[in-house]
């Protein structure tokens, strides 16, 4: 005879209590509640005060007693629980996630900020970061980082000469090759540069120690140095997914945004939210940045597609670049991009393709307009001074390549063409596309067919 257990405790018989929490998209604290998980229990989850991790210990301490916990739960894949507190865990950087280790919080992503009732301060599963000396958390294979805050309570949100160039969050591990690292449902504020994984150089002959099967799900941040995810020698299909990146994200916590001057000069740095290059088959979906030099870097390395996306407020949206014909071809689709802030009007291109291969653009709209938080340059349109981009495409290089548009609307920009093709190589088709450069005209039909430079 067969019992018909819950689905919860059936999941828990097959799986363990801590793969029924995966399995049923719950966290620890849910099935603590429901009586099915016991964080006091010798088995494959603890919490980390257990280890001695406190929130009223100093960041060195805590620090010594994390990575206890992370190297206990090595052997056995266990899960570390970091129980929310009403005070941040104060932790200095430099830990290593070892191979097989979890380490879970309360939270979804919590974009506009958790804040404690009577401080301005987050709460919940909090690491408070203070130290510069290094990388927050270095992660190896087989890891997970879930539910999570980072903050960075020294970092200024108002004066562009006080910003504190913190080492990067997260990083990869530098010491060997880098497989299958879930990174889900992190919010972080204050931080410099978040996510770090690009191969280190192999130097003198060294091996190439590359990553694979990499995955950023559902992170909101705001790196006050504009690099959000960057990625090197990818291999098996990385993928970013549902990411954030706006200056807003401490607004609850705050009861501010950061100021004009801070999210200028984080579009003076020239880097790009999203950079990725020595990558196969990427796949980028519903991404979202604001006020950064660019939104989407393509290495001349890479292949992919990038679906769903809103750069808003940059100086160049998508840089795609390709080092051969064969397979550096990008499927673009789905997406809208506001070139407008830079120095001057002709360096703002939503989009910009140099090198060989093939790129797709569909269902793509670009435009400029004013945004008090950003500098936008004026350019003379008919005798009127507009904030525009200088054209919709750039095409540049020398060697040969192809472009195709299919359902793309140009707007807003400066050249009498809003395609400008450089590369006397390239070949770019269009079909059922339109173009407006006044921002109140409406718009017109760009003719299909093949355009020349």
């Amino acid at each position: 005879m067969t019992r018909d257990f819950p689905l919860n405790r059936r999941l828990a018989i097959q799986t363990g209590t801590a793969g029924a929490a995966a399995a049923l998209g719950m966290a620890p604290a849910a099935l603590v509640a429901e009586g099915q998980l016991s964080p006091s229990a010798d088995g494959g989850l603890k919490s980390i005060r257990q280890f001695g991790v406190d929130p009223a210990a100093g960041g060195a301490q805590n620090r010594k007693h994390l990575q206890e916990a992370i190297d206990w739960a090595t052997t056995s894949a266990g899960v570390l629980w970091v129980e929310p507190s009403e005070e941040p865990y104060r932790v200095e950087s430099g830990l290593r996630l070892r191979k097989n280790v979890s380490l879970l919080g309360a939270h979804g992503p919590v974009p506009r900020g958790t804040r404690h009732p009577t401080r301005p301060q987050p709460v919940g599963s909090v690491f408070a970061i203070e130290s510069t000396d290094q990388p927050f958390i270095t992660v190896e294979s087989a890891t997970q980082l879930r539910g999570l805050q980072f903050w960075y309570p020294n970092q200024t949100r108002t004066d562009p000469a006080k910003i504190i160039d913190y080492p990067v969050t997260v990083q990869r591990a530098m010491d060997d090759a880098v497989w299958g690292v879930t990174l889900s449902s992190l919010t972080f504020f204050g931080e410099t540069a978040t996510f770090d994984f690009r191969a280190p150089p192999t130097g003198q002959g060294g091996p190439l120690l590359p990553s694979e099967l990499i995955l950023f799900e559902h992170c909101y941040g705001y790196p006050l140095g504009g690099r959000f995810i960057d990625i090197d020698y990818c291999y098996d299909i990385p993928r970013i997914l549902h990411c954030h990146v706006n200056p807003a994200v401490c607004r609850l916590l705050e009861l501010q945004d950061n100021s004009p001057e801070i999210i200028q000069s984080v579009v003076d740095r020239g880097e790009f939210s999203y950079a990725i290059d020595h990558t196969d088959n990427a796949q980028l979906m519903d991404l979202f940045t604001f006020g950064v030099y660019g939104g989407a870097r393509l290495g001349a390395e890479t292949y992919g597609q990038l679906t769903n996306f809103n750069f808003d407020c940059v100086t160049i949206g998508i840089h795609k670049s390709g080092s051969q014909q064969r397979n550096r071809n990008w499927q673009i689709a789905q997406g809208s991009i506001i070139a407008n802030t830079g120095p001057q009007t002709a360096d703002l291109h939503p989009l910009v393709i140099d090198g060989q291969g093939h790129t797709s653009l569909t269902n793509i709209e670009s435009f400029a307009g004013k945004n008090p938080v950003v500098h936008s340059p004026t350019a003379d349109l008919d005798g009127e001074p507009l904030i525009l981009s200088e054209d919709f495409l750039q095409v540049g290089g020398s060697d040969p390549l192809t472009v195709s548009l299919v359902g793309c609307r140009m707007s807003t920009f400066r050249a009498k063409n809003p395609i400008t093709i450089l590369n006397p190589a390239a070949t770019v088709s269009t079909h059922g596309c339109f173009q407006a450069r006044h921002p109140w005209k409406p718009a017109i039909p760009y003719p299909d067919g093949v355009v020349t430079g």
